[in-house]
């Protein structure tokens, strides 16, 4: 029970007295007069609606225009105005007696000029006579209650505006006058609250049978009960002398201990209004004007239930009743004066009560005032705060702290924080920032304060609570709270959130700076996506194989060749697995070069196309431990392993590369290996000199000199430097530059002349040879030529018989087809004759013999060449002669084969070109010849 001694007061009202509109003389209008006899009133639609005992009901819209029309004979006892329908329902007389009249009024459809009445009956549901109490209707148009005098209540249910759509039944008996109606809609379920003068009860109207409750064994007058609006859930209140009672339909709520006999109950907007009768005399008050108060006075109070305090009250005469309409609330007196009393705006309201309430500290009643009339959260933010002072001020830490939390997001951070940062506060402080980041408007700062706050409590069990909160609860700076975590020596918590939340080079961090659990951290990266496995592994691949060597050089292989994340963290696009470059991963191997064997051996094995650095870094590793290894056998097998690497095709594009690594190591098969791959064989035969292998530097000329001649020179002239006995080798050696021709006589004579073990006995064989050869050369082209002198006499004759004798045709078959030669027939002077007609298929050019012309083509282009070349010869001696750099000329003519070496078949007739002759011949040449019959 809220005692109503105990409640502020305040002005939230203005008062006025309602005047009529001012004349065109603009003089003071004087106060708007109701018509005498107003009985009952109503409002809604726009309009405040009267009946009067004269049988009158009048409409007062804003414009102050009062219109009228009679609906009852005698007079109107009862009025409802719907707030959702244009429809008024009227109860009263039209005849001496008690038989009181319903009538229904379409107040949007005109009869006469009057409202349609689209219903009449009788409101009384038998003959027994009594008085109607009370009248309500649901605003659904679906039921309307009467209330009578000797306790009964009649429902009628369906359409209230027709009479074939609706059911009237007798809802409610009992002994003590009805005095109060009201419908409650709640979802589908309807119930109506019945009040006597004795109980109160409830009717559930959405169920068959109407089942009711008894709420209470007290009731109240007329006109003392009404229906809260959703801000009280809409529950029904009930003002007796003493209190003032609020109900649900099933059970009695709260009651508020109001003084007074009651007379009118309304609620509008979330208020309560009562008029009561108050007998004693109150003193001078700002509510009650200047004048003192009259016993017979009557007092209205405007009640906020929410917040419990008086928002307006005030002195009247004789109240009517009291109604809402535009926005106002609109108290008739029986003087037939109208006094509205218009409600301020908020922030007006505010700026009134705020200073009181600041001043006499009453901050949950400026907070709960505020809220009710819906201030905005900046305004609200700074009632707040000025309540967290108010308790910081007074010591109260834990209050004040719990006032700051409500300004978040409006008061700056750093203001609180401030105040709390000495360490006897500081738990304080903690509960400040977790909302804040409950909030999610906390920044790095406010994160790396709050773990600091949490280490400096030592309350790692409100630290885990953080830390593993989800993130749709609490957002903050994760990296903050790693480093910050990490700082403190909470490790764990620190690993655990850098898991969480996917830092991994954090989590790595930690575990390998910090923990040292190397094999953990291993794990993890084998967790990881492709790309992160591979950037952690190349920046903590050394630390880690420094200490797991192996378990390291597995995954390597692993993330090499086919790499899917353990633990089942493939994405849709890890189907397949994914390799890393392996040659990048060879520094990780410094100073294991066992693991490193083993890794290079395991990529050549299972990815032949592995990058050629692996190939090169192999092959280093095996020729060091073969160069470094003392035991025969091992060393054996490494050879091999070695020189089976070299073999394996993977060094070509490398070559220089390989071959200084062997050098290096004085791998002497791998060398000559790759001498013979590069076809360098003057290097393995330099190569053999340089280790006095005679027979080897004999068996590489054998094997390679006839891709590379010299090789039998530069072998003579190594043995001709050798001062020992190589008589055997010079030889071997002689013969076959004999054999092949590969030197001059003269050339051999004097590289034989610098060894001084050589004597002439040792080339004797060679000269006579040579010489013996030369003379049967000598005799070859002497015979040669005598051969070409008979043949070149031999043609002059003929050219001679040609020029001086007639030709002779004899041939009697065709050159071409060998059939018999018919005429017309074509004759040549070389001999050939053909058919016309074979001639003029085969022939290219009708001055040329079809079967000569490609010899004679050929010794004609070769005649052509030697003339131009003749004329380069003659430009290349002038420019050669005229040039500084005559090294420049030779090479330029070199290239365009002008020192090409050139065989003629046939000399020219001296004096003569080969042009001259080719004229000569052609004017000879008989081309054509026909023989008649």
């Amino acid at each position: 029970m809220a005692a109503y001694l105990q409640w502020r007061r305040f002005v939230f009202f203005d008062r006025e007295t309602v005047r009529e509109p001012s004349g065109p003389d603009g003089a003071g209008a004087k106060p708007f007069a109701l018509p005498p006899g107003i009985a009952v009133c109503d409002s809604g639609r726009g309009s405040l609606v009267f009946g009067d005992i004269l049988s009158q009901i009048w409409f007062l819209p804003r414009s102050l225009q009062l219109s009228s029309f009679q609906a009852y004979k005698l007079r109107v006892t009862h009025l409802y105005q719907l707030k959702q329908h244009s429809i008024l329902v009227s109860i009263g007389e039209d005849e001496e007696g008690i038989n009181p009249l319903v009538k229904v009024w379409n107040l949007e459809k005109r009869d006469g000029g009057n409202p349609l009445c689209t219903r009449i009956f009788p409101a009384i549901p038998g003959n027994k006579p009594t008085v109607v109490s009370c009248l309500t209707v649901h605003e659904n148009l679906n039921f309307m209650a009467i209330g009578f005098a000797d306790g009964s209540v009649v429902l009628t249910k369906g359409d209230i505006t027709r009479d074939r759509h609706s059911k009237t039944q007798i809802l409610h008996e009992g002994s003590y006058p009805v005095t109060g109606l009201a419908f409650r809609q709640s979802g589908k379920t309807t119930h109506l609250f019945v009040v006597t003068t004795e109980n109160i009860q409830s009717y559930m109207l959405s169920v068959k049978d109407y089942p009711h409750l008894e709420l209470d064994t007290h009731g109240c007058g007329l006109r003392c009960s009404s229906l809260s609006d959703p801000s009280q859930d809409l529950q029904f209140i009930v003002a007796g002398n003493e209190c003032v009672y609020l109900y649900q339909p099933d059970e009695r709520g709260p009651c508020f201990a109001f003084e007074g006999q009651k007379l009118i109950v309304h609620w509008y907007r979330g208020y309560l209004i009562i008029v009561s009768k108050d007998r004693k005399t109150s003193p001078k008050s700002d509510f009650a004007g200047n004048e003192p108060q009259n016993s017979d006075k009557q007092v209205l109070n405007i009640y906020d239930l929410c917040n419990k305090f008086i928002a307006y009250s005030s002195i009247f005469d004789d109240i009517v009743d009291v109604l809402a309409e535009w926005g106002s609330l609109y108290v008739l007196t029986r003087d037939g004066k109208i006094h509205v009393l218009q409600e301020k705006d908020t922030q007006t309201k505010l700026e009134a009560c705020k200073f009181m309430l600041f001043r006499k500290n009453l901050f949950e009643m400026a907070i709960n005032l505020a809220k009710s009339h819906h201030l905005d959260s900046d305004g609200l933010s700074e009632i707040f705060r000025q309540y967290g002072d108010h308790l910081y001020n007074k010591g109260n830490h834990d209050g004040a702290i719990q006032q700051y939390i409500r300004t978040i997001g409006k008061l700056e951070p750093s203001y609180v924080i401030r105040k709390f940062l000495d360490a006897q506060r500081i738990h304080n402080l903690t509960a400040y920032l977790q909302m804040l980041h409950l909030q999610s408007l906390a920044n790095a700062d406010h994160t790396t304060l709050l773990l600091n706050c949490y280490t400096k409590l030592k309350d790692s069990s409100k630290l885990e609570e953080f830390i593993k909160t989800s993130e749709s609860e609490v957002h903050f700076d994760v990296e903050t709270a790693i480093k910050v975590l990490r700082q403190a020596g909470y490790y764990s918590h620190a690993v655990y959130l850098a898991e969480k939340h996917e830092h991994h080079e954090w989590y790595l961090k930690i575990q390998l700076e910090d923990i040292k659990n190397y094999q953990e951290a291993l794990h993890y990266i084998g967790k990881l996506p492709f790309e992160q496995a591979e950037s952690n592994m190349k920046r903590y691949g050394k630390i880690l194989m420094r200490h797991v060597p192996n378990e390291t050089t597995e995954l390597l292989k692993i993330l090499c060749t086919d790499y899917r994340p353990s633990g089942g963290n493939e994405g849709p696009g890890m189907l397949e697995g994914k390799k890393a470059n392996s040659e990048e991963f060879i520094p990780v191997f410094a100073n294991n070069s066992r693991e490193l064997k083993a890794f290079l051996e395991h990529m050549t094995e299972v990815q032949a196309d592995s990058p050629q650095g692996v190939y090169d870094t192999l092959l280093e590793l095996r020729l060091q431990n073969w160069a470094h290894e003392q035991d025969e056998q091992i060393k054996e097998k490494l050879h091999n392993e070695a020189l089976t690497l070299l073999k394996s095709g993977r060094f070509k594009t490398v070559f220089d590369k390989a071959l200084v690594l062997c050098q290096m190591h004085n791998f002497k098969d791998g060398v000559l290996y790759l001498y013979e791959q590069g076809k360098l064989f003057q290097q393995i035969m330099h190569y053999h000199m340089q280790n006095e292998q005679y027979k080897k530097v004999i068996e590489v000329c054998e094997l390679y000199g006839d891709q590379e001649a010299c090789l039998w020179e530069q072998a003579l002239g190594y043995f001709a430097r050798k001062e020992e006995n190589c008589k055997e080798y010079i030889a071997a050696v002689l013969k076959h530059i004999e054999n092949k021709n590969l030197m001059p006589p003269l050339l051999v004579v004097q590289t034989l002349a610098h060894n001084s073990t050589a004597t002439l006995s040792v080339i004797k064989d060679y000269l006579v040879n040579k010489l013996q050869k030369q003379s049967r050369q000598i005799e070859q082209d002497e015979q040669r030529i005598q051969k070409y002198r008979e043949e070149t006499t031999r043609i002059r004759l003929e050219i001679e018989e040609l020029k001086a004798s007639p030709k002779i045709f004899q041939k009697t078959k065709c050159s071409i087809c060998t059939s018999a030669l018919e005429l017309p027939s074509v004759h040549f002077l070389c001999g050939h004759s053909f058919h016309q007609h074979c001639f003029e298929s085969y022939s290219e050019s009708d001055s040329e013999c079809p079967t000569c012309m490609p010899e004679n083509r050929k010794v004609m282009d070769m005649i052509r060449a030697q003339e131009q070349k003749r004329d380069l010869h003659d430009q290349f001696q002038h420019q050669l002669k005229c040039s500084n750099d005559g090294f420049s000329v030779v090479a330029d003519y070199f290239g365009r084969g002008v020192f090409n070496k050139l065989t003629l078949i046939t000399d020219l007739p001296s004096g003569k070109t080969a042009t001259t002759i080719e004229a000569g011949l052609q004017r000879e040449l008989l081309i054509h010849t026909k023989r008649s019959t």
